[in-house]
């Protein structure tokens, strides 16, 4: 029984590098806009945090900013550096850990996984995210800005995004996998 409890525990870690690879990947996928890039980072964050649980989930999202932070060129635009935390795009990079641990929380506790319980288990992160990124870039930018500049070019890339994570994660009738 001890083996079994520590190899789950390896694989659960793995999967913690496994979540930090994705979110790294999809934040290339990216269309470069100031002072903060659309990319499908968000994605990949409520894709880690339903597939690992909150914690994990969580833990992935703090890697990812950990490699990142240390010089691996994981941010947007392969950007690395504790300047990116502390830029107007940091709050985002911070808001994930918040967002894959909610996303992962509400997933967790779905009775039925039909698109539309999935889509707002996703909602939820994405506004944790998003309040995050838009408190921090609003001392670069100004209040009216940061939501000029850092919420409304998001919201239909967001809703897309949120479509395909239900899609991708709800399962047919709604039954739990």
């Amino acid at each position: 029984m001890l083996l079994h409890a520590q190899s789950s525990k390896l694989l659960k870690l793995l999967g913690c590098f496994v979540g930090s690879g994705v979110i790294a990947i999809s934040a290339q996928i990216c269309i470069p806009l100031i002072p903060v890039p659309i990319t499908l980072q968000t994605l990949g964050v409520f894709l880690v945090g339903a597939l690992l649980g909150a914690r994990y989930g969580a833990f992935a999202v703090l890697l990812y900013l950990a490699e990142g932070m240390a010089g691996a060129p994981v941010f947007a635009k392969f950007s690395s550096g504790l300047h990116v935390i502390f830029g107007p795009t940091g709050g985002y990079l911070i808001g994930f850990v918040f967002a894959a641990y909610l996303t992962g929380a509400l997933f967790e506790r779905l009775k039925k996984r039909t698109f539309f319980s999935v889509f707002l288990a996703g909602l939820a992160g994405e506004l944790v995210s998003l309040l995050a990124g838009y408190l921090q870039l609003t001392h670069f930018v100004g209040y009216y800005k940061a939501f000029t500049v850092g919420i409304m070019p998001f919201i239909i890339g967001d809703f897309l995004k949120l479509t395909l994570f239900a899609l991708l994660m709800s399962s047919p009738r709604g039954k739990k996998s």
